[in-house]
């Protein structure tokens, strides 16, 4: 299974970005952007890829101690940006700020707990955003208002999930697999 380990938004924040999205398709030449639906924006704490099921059980083991460990916490948007530059854009995201340093040590804690399993932890520093979109047409400049504050609400992070991503010509199938509650113990 192709896997990895995030933040869901709840359903009101990913409709209101989504619908905020939709503002900024309306910018764009049609079928520059491919731009996420709402349902699938979530923050990466951790890429797993492609996963051997017999490691499944550890993995929901150490989501469960990481989780058990850190208090809920709350994150919001902030601004639009992109990787690599506005230059060339190839991902288009959302930025985050509240309490990042929370997001940050949970990334690290799971980062420990999956070492010994085989996922060393990223060697680029943890950027947390939400992807909004990933620009599909490379030949310009994609004109958005790059910095713009991105109307927010809070996103209440209280739980972090186990997701399975199915790749299809669509666009992905994300399943939650396993979630792990933060500040309860198991």
């Amino acid at each position: 299974m192709r896997l990895f380990i995030a933040i869901t938004l709840p359903e009101p924040v990913a409709a209101a970005l989504h619908n905020y999205t939709q503002g900024l398709a309306q910018q764009v030449p049609s079928r520059t952007v491919k731009w996420v639906e709402a349902q699938n924006l979530h923050l990466t704490l951790v890429f797993l890829g492609e996963t051997d099921a017999s490691k499944i059980r550890l993995v929901q083991a150490v989501m469960n101690v990481a989780a058990a460990s850190f208090p809920p916490f709350s994150l919001q948007t902030t601004t639009l940006g992109c990787f690599p530059g506005q230059a060339r854009p190839r991902t288009i995201w959302a930025g985050l700020a509240g309490e990042l340093k929370a997001a940050q040590s949970l990334k690290q804690t799971l980062d420990a707990g999956l070492e010994p399993l085989g996922w060393p932890p990223e060697k680029r520093p943890f950027a947390p955003h939400l992807t909004l979109g990933r620009v599909k047409d490379e030949r310009g400049r994609v004109p958005l208002p790059w910095g713009e504050p991105i109307p927010t609400s809070p996103i209440p992070v209280t739980a972090i999930h186990l997701i399975e991503s199915q790749l299809r010509p669509a666009g992905p199938l994300y399943t939650i697999r396993h979630s792990s509650r933060l500040g309860t113990s198991v």
